[in-house]
């Protein structure tokens, strides 16, 4: 999703994306001699790195180096996965950390901005130490710039985000593998040389298994990377140095697989690669269990079969969803109501209506939207988390915030009492949600502690300043706002009110599709019903306010569940009388974070 995480934007933090100051090539670090270099630091990678790599591996060395879109990552995920890109991005300068001691903001370019190096002419070689044959590459070809934005308040995490005028590289991912290696690769090689095993022998086991070397960005691994790796710790030690075993000298071959121990088990071949694990007083360790078994996910994670995905994806938003062409994200309207059409026993009594696949769906729903709308008498009455618990997204499995609709929650008169001990702060802190954007209108006393508590976990308060005839927020103006905010699909779950005034005439051409839940049991009178005001046609007869076309009808355990669409406006909506917007006569204060319309 390309949709704001709960990582800092660019506008909160006043940096402009575009046309960022940024250091000349030339402003960087001078190469240094190889005599002159220190030494490298003790390796912290073994095989096994290799053996058994971070998950979507190759997918995300893709993502990193593209930078299509804004990418938000954990702390651990980005210091798990940057090292594999590091022959791509070379930073230029540290910008620091801002007044607020929050932010920590780097600046990178792609290896290929560097100038061409050209090398002294005069530089003075010791006595019969021939000329050494350099390739000189062309540099300065590639102008493709980033920074990377770290966060340590509420949350802790990484922004990725794409700087300057260049929106791609002039190069792939393949050709920067083949001209220079990850550290990764190279910290593998030296440790296992360190071992005391043969430069060639480490290159052997090393494309052993050629996919995972390829993912990790070693097409073009060869024997004298293993050599260079290795070259310092060389120099001060002459020792024999072996092959690993169950590999052996070939004459004419170079380092091949001993025949007599081909037949040994894959597990006892990788114990054989690692003397450490040969320790037999000792149990053996076994690769990461996502490597060997399903992956595990947190026991509240919820499974949503993708037979079932397919009959709803037609009414949801298409993966990269834009825009429509009046400025408006896709709205999925979704509830679960009662047959009488409560959605609660009363108001602000929190009413369990579906069952557990219906809410499994309800997850799925939300992985699909960039934004998760509701009311604040929801908010008050349920204490929501409002994060998606579906397998396989962010904080359950998944990388990031990927999958995590950020919470926003319509609130004109600023009455929501939101505190760190709320679930949806507590699912920001867990890494397994979005904080919320709260929209209010402007004019309202606002606790400045309540401001600074919000950004502090990475949402905040908008304030929007259109209104109708009857002095709501209009929907236009708040689904503009979000689309001003990078949000282009919005999923809209309630509560009554909510839904009841996005179903009337003027409201519901805002409305793509609507996905309802209908519970097998009634409420009674006194529930909290869906009941959208009636209007009668221009001969003052009686007229259903919307029926629903392209329908389909999905049973889901004991509940029923109802896909659709809201047809075009019909003759008669066309001629009813538009509501009149009345603007807010509060006037806006400077450097407020508020900019645009909510409902209630």
């Amino acid at each position: 999703m390309s949709a704001s995480h709960p990582t800092p934007d660019a506008a909160d933090m006043g940096l402009d994306t575009q046309h960022q100051e940024f250091p000349p090539a030339s402003a960087m670090e001078p190469l240094q001699s190889p005599q002159h270099l220190p030494a490298p630091p003790d390796p912290t990678r073994s095989m096994r790195d290799l053996h058994n790599p971070p998950q979507q591996l190759a997918d995300m060395r893709q993502r990193l180096f593209e930078v299509k879109e804004k990418i938000e990552l954990q702390i651990d995920e980005f210091e798990r996965y940057w090292p594999y890109v590091d022959n791509v991005w070379v930073r230029q300068h540290k910008a620091g950390i801002d007044k607020t001691g929050k932010y920590i903001t780097d600046y990178y370019a792609c290896r290929l901005q560097r100038p061409t190096y050209t090398p002294k002419p005069d530089t003075p070689r010791r006595e019969g130490q021939p000329t050494r044959k350099k390739q000189i590459r062309e540099g300065g070809t590639c102008q493709m710039r980033l920074k990377t934005i770290r966060y340590e308040g509420g949350y802790r995490g990484y922004t990725v985000m794409r700087i300057g005028d260049d929106a791609q590289h002039s190069h792939d991912l393949d050709h920067i593998d083949k001209i220079k290696r990850t550290s990764v690769l190279m910290d593998i090689a030296r440790s296992e040389v360190m071992k005391g095993y043969m430069p060639a022998s480490v290159f052997t086991v090393m494309n052993e298994d050629y996919d995972k070397l390829c993912d990790a960005g070693g097409k073009y691994l060869n024997r004298n990377d293993v050599r260079n790796a290795s070259q310092h710790w060389r120099q001060e030690r002459k020792d024999d140095l072996r092959v690993h075993e169950g590999y052996k000298y070939d004459h004419g071959n170079g380092i091949v697989k001993d025949d007599e121990d081909a037949s040994m088990p894959r597990d006892l071949q990788q114990a054989a690669l690692d003397p450490a694990l040969t320790n037999t007083d000792a149990p053996v360790v076994a690769p990461p269990a996502a490597m060997t078994v399903p992956q595990e996910y947190p026991p509240d994670a919820l499974a949503f079969p993708p037979d079932l995905r397919e009959h709803l994806d037609p009414y949801l938003p298409p993966h990269g969803a834009t825009l429509s062409p009046d400025g408006l994200p896709h709205v999925t309207l979704t509830y679960a109501t009662s047959l009488d059409s409560c959605l609660s026993l009363a108001p602000g009594l929190q009413t369990h209506l579906s069952g557990l696949e219906s809410k499994a769906m309800t997850h799925y729903l939300r992985s699909k939207h960039e934004a998760l709308i509701i009311g604040v008498g929801t908010a008050t009455a349920d204490d929501p988390a409002l994060n998606c618990r579906l397998q396989g997204v962010g904080g359950y499995g998944g990388l990031g915030w990927d999958g995590q609709p950020r919470p926003v929650i319509i609130d004109p008169n600023a009455r929501w009492m939101i505190t760190p001990q709320s679930k949806i702060i507590q699912t920001v802190v867990k890494g397994q949600g979005r904080a919320p954007w709260v929209i209010i209108a402007p004019g309202f006393a606002m606790d400045p502690n309540r401001l600074e508590m919000l950004k502090h976990y990475g949402g905040k308060y908008l304030g929007l300043t259109q209104f109708d005839a009857r002095y709501r927020l209009r929907w236009e103006a708040i689904l503009k706002a979000l689309a001003a905010e990078g949000i282009k699909s919005v999923m809209i779950e309630g509560g009554a009110m909510v839904i009841s005034d996005l179903l009337q005439p003027e409201n519901s051409r805002f409305v793509n599709s609507v996905v309802v839940t209908v519970a097998p049991t009634y409420l009674g009178r006194g529930g909290v019903a869906v009941n959208p005001v009636a209007r009668p046609d221009h001969t003052g007869r009686p007229h259903p306010l919307v029926r629903f076309e392209d329908v389909k009808w999905l049973p889901l355990g004991s509940d029923a569940v109802m896909a659709g669409r809201i047809p075009a406006p019909t003759l008669f909506q066309n001629q009813m009388p538009a509501p009149q917007m009345a603007q807010s006569h509060v006037p806006m204060r400077h450097g407020q974070e508020f900019t645009g319309v909510a409902s209630s």
